[in-house]
């Protein structure tokens, strides 16, 4: 009997949610997707210190004010575990763009330009690489812009349906619904037990995947943020799951049946079209606590960690 996780490649692509380069070796995903926190946690690593070494020596020779240098030093680092998993999975992987710029569409489209430009200086090109952009107004409008530009996008921090029908309007390639974090929420107000079906992360995604899959919408469901492996096994079909190394090893030493809960063909039921103009996505998001919730308290955390980041940056460049 083939394990979980060789069950579930059949039908999903499966992604790791890691920043770890020797997990990713090790667990042969298809892609490869990282964000500040993951960063952070790899740059400590000793193993990683050659990519952070030649991170800080390349700020070290930049002109500019020290601010300007130390962002442009992690952004290097960003690349420069970019290109290592790029070297490892055969599919795509996802570099996110400084979750302080998430109200800033502007700024997202200049970092954005500039993350697919080092890429291809280095050899790697954009069909390699996601852009990973928070699930905001104004991402959502960048997103929009680089799509046309042929820059393919990853909207995460997406915990509504508001948020997956403005992305598939957007023409937005992916977006990355937070399964478990929407579970937290649900949990911590008092509510549950939750079976694996019952599970809101899990509802919520199912309920985007029939949206997309009844309409023909093309934009890529990639579930996100697991606590355990029955929400997994209860998205399983989804077009894509970024899954941690953890759960991956749990899926991969488990040798029982996985049977697939989501179809393309069995769609139950038929959602009505949603139409949503900037003032219906703000209005919408207001009246899900949750999702404005999870959705403010991601982006503060992803900030805290990039600057937790960027401070370490600093400290080497100026010992440097």
């Amino acid at each position: 009997m083939p394990s979980k996780l060789e069950q579930l490649r059949a039908m999903t692509v499966v992604v790791a949610d890691t920043g770890d380069i020797e997990a990713v070796r090790r667990l042969k995903p298809q892609d490869c997707t990282t964000n500040p926190t993951l960063l952070l946690k790899a740059a400590e690593t000793p193993a990683y210190a050659s990519l952070v070494d030649e991170a800080i020596a390349w700020g070290a020779k930049q002109a500019g004010d020290h601010d300007t240098v130390v962002k442009a030093t992690c952004d290097r680092l960003a690349l420069n575990f970019g290109a290592e998993l790029a070297g490892i999975v055969p599919g795509r992987v996802s570099t996110e763009v400084d979750a302080d710029l998430s109200f800033d569409t502007e700024a997202t489209l200049a970092k954005a330009r500039a993350f697919i430009k080092a890429y291809e200086e280095r050899g790697i090109g954009r069909e390699r690489i996601l852009i990973k952009i928070a699930s905001t107004w104004e991402g959502i409008r960048a997103a929009e812009v680089l799509q046309k530009e042929g820059i393919d996008c990853n909207l995460t921090l997406l915990f509504a349906m508001p948020q997956a029908v403005a992305c598939a309007d957007a023409g937005v390639f992916l977006i990355s619904p937070f399964v478990g974090r929407i579970l937290d929420w649900h949990v911590k107000a008092g509510e549950g037990p939750f079976t694996a079906d019952t599970d809101p992360g899990v509802v919520s995604v199912r309920q985007i995947y029939a949206y997309y899959k009844t309409h023909g919408i093309k934009t890529v469901v990639m579930g996100a943020s697991f606590r355990n492996t029955a929400e997994i096994e209860a998205l399983a079909g989804c077009d894509r799951l970024t899954i941690g190394p953890a759960l991956l090893d749990q899926l991969e030493a488990d040798q029982g049946t996985l049977v697939r809960q989501l179809d393309p063909a069995k769609i139950e039921g038929t959602p009505a079209r949603i139409v949503l103009d900037e003032k219906a996505f703000r209005f919408a998001m207001n009246q899900d606590a949750m999702a404005t919730e999870k959705l403010s308290e991601g982006i503060r955390q992803f900030v805290k960690d990039l600057n937790s980041l960027r401070a370490k940056v600093s400290a080497r460049l100026k010992a440097a």
